[in-house]
């Protein structure tokens, strides 16, 4: 299950034609414009080829889930203390989930969002097992309250809200993984929310997974805080800052801090085996003309471990390559 977002423009059809093209098995994409607060309703044309397009590439199953996955607008703060500011996150939300509702996505990605109140001092590391603030209780208090207001405007709807991991840069939340678990605990249809985990985010966050054992250890913390169960979606991307940075930037698979360690660990998850994994990384051609998502699936299946026929796992022969 390995993907990336790919770009709607000219139709939502065409990410479905570049993950075809890219022989992705998985795709996200946004829904809107993820830079304005106002959009178009979803021309009907585009939706019946957008289905199409998905059965012609047997992506409507059920089984395996997220073959689409949409993330949200950037715009959203559900976290925000201005009540304005507030209601009109949830309006906007509120659009992104119908939206992925009538293009049958079963996983919205979301920012948990920012509490805009005292910032931690750039460059201060996160103490990630420090509870929450008193401002960052309010802000995680207030998203969900929000997730309740819109699961109870909208009874029925199938789209499952991914809360994302993050660097923690200003005031924004989800940086600590109990951040996530503290929303999901607190809204009262917890089954309609879960988790996407970016690689690049843990690691700017503070979360070291450049060896093996430290890899498995944060996972560990992961399924014990939050529960691997409820994680929908990776964000397969290595970070071009260091562990504890809290510099929002992701670098190729291989190129940048978290250590081949964290993708290894990732990939060989049993319970994440049908996980999609997204990889946001730059665009363009890489090494011999071949297209940089097509390079970072070749680096990321070349970590797979195989088993023998005793059962023990083995490195795949690509792996030392």
């Amino acid at each position: 299950m390995y993907g990336s977002h790919l770009s709607v423009a000219g139709g939502m059809v065409n990410a479905l034609d570049e993950a075809a093209r890219l022989r992705l098995d998985c795709v996200q994409v946004f829904t809107k414009n993820q830079r304005q607060w106002s959009s178009r309703p979803l021309d009907e044309d585009a939706v019946r080829a957008w289905h199409t397009r998905r059965r012609e590439l047997g992506w409507h199953r059920k089984r395996p889930r997220g073959r689409v996955v949409s993330h949200n607008s950037y715009l959203i703060n559900l976290a925000s203390p201005d009540p304005a500011a507030w209601r009109r996150s949830i309006d906007v939300q509120r659009i992104e989930m119908e939206r992925c509702e009538t293009l049958d996505i079963p996983f919205l990605v979301a920012h948990p969002g920012a509490h805009l109140g005292d910032a931690r001092p750039t460059g201060t590391p996160h103490d990630l097992d420090a509870p929450p603030t008193k401002a960052e209780r309010a802000g995680l208090t207030r998203i969900a309250r929000a997730l309740d207001r819109l699961h109870a405007d909208l009874p029925g709807l199938k789209v499952v809200t991914c809360l994302e991991t993050t660097v923690g840069s200003g005031s924004n939340l989800g940086y600590a993984f109990h951040h996530l678990a503290f929303i999901r605990d607190a809204v009262a249809a917890p089954d309609r929310v879960g988790f996407c985990l970016d690689t690049c985010h843990v690691t700017a966050a503070g979360y070291d997974m450049t060896t093996d054992d430290r890899a498995a250890a944060v996972l560990r913390l992961f399924n014990k805080t939050c529960g691997v169960k409820h994680l929908h979606v990776v964000h397969v991307n290595d970070s071009v800052g260091a562990v504890g940075s809290r510099k929002d930037r992701h670098a190729h698979i291989g190129e940048g801090c978290c250590g081949r360690s964290c993708f290894r660990a990732i990939v060989n998850h049993p319970r994440l085996r049908t996980v999609p994994k997204i990889l946001e990384t730059p665009k363009g051609e890489g090494p011999g003309g071949h297209p940089w998502d097509v390079i970072n699936v070749r680096r990321l299946k070349r970590l797979e471990q195989k088993s023998d026929r005793s059962g023990a796992a083995v490195r795949s022969a690509r792996a030392s390559s």
